[in-house]
């Protein structure tokens, strides 16, 4: 597995621990819709919470929370969309962003909650 799929996939895990310990109840690990990818669907009371987990090493290029672009914004609005459909489900939904930065074996997490909303 290349470095950078490692480090993403041990901020998933850092991001959904995280979040379980906030008492959330996890849905969906990498939820796929088509080519779109959702990293973790939580329920949280009666909302269904789309969270986004990006992870780097540094932030010498910037917050992690920062490489969420419209598109993938976008991206995760779709899938949600599918999600709620495929599932039959009616309720709020909010999109989350969770930013690792993860080196050696410190790490930093900030939650965004409410990071977008659909347009």
């Amino acid at each position: 597995m290349a470095r950078h799929n490692h480090l993403g996939k041990k901020g998933e895990q850092l991001a959904k621990e995280y979040l379980l310990q906030k008492g959330w109840q996890l849905l969906e690990e990498n939820w796929r819709f088509e080519h779109k990818e959702v990293d973790l669907i939580f329920r949280e009371g009666d909302e269904l919470i789309i969270v986004e987990v990006k992870t780097r090493s540094t932030d010498y290029f910037g917050n992690p929370e920062e490489a969420v672009s419209e598109a993938k914004e976008e991206h995760l609005i779709q899938a949600a969309e599918a999600y709620l459909e495929e599932h039959n489900l009616n309720t709020e939904v909010r999109y989350d962003v969770v930013a690792i930065i993860l080196k050696n074996r410190q790490y930093e997490i900030t939650h965004i909650p409410d990071a977008f909303y659909p347009r």
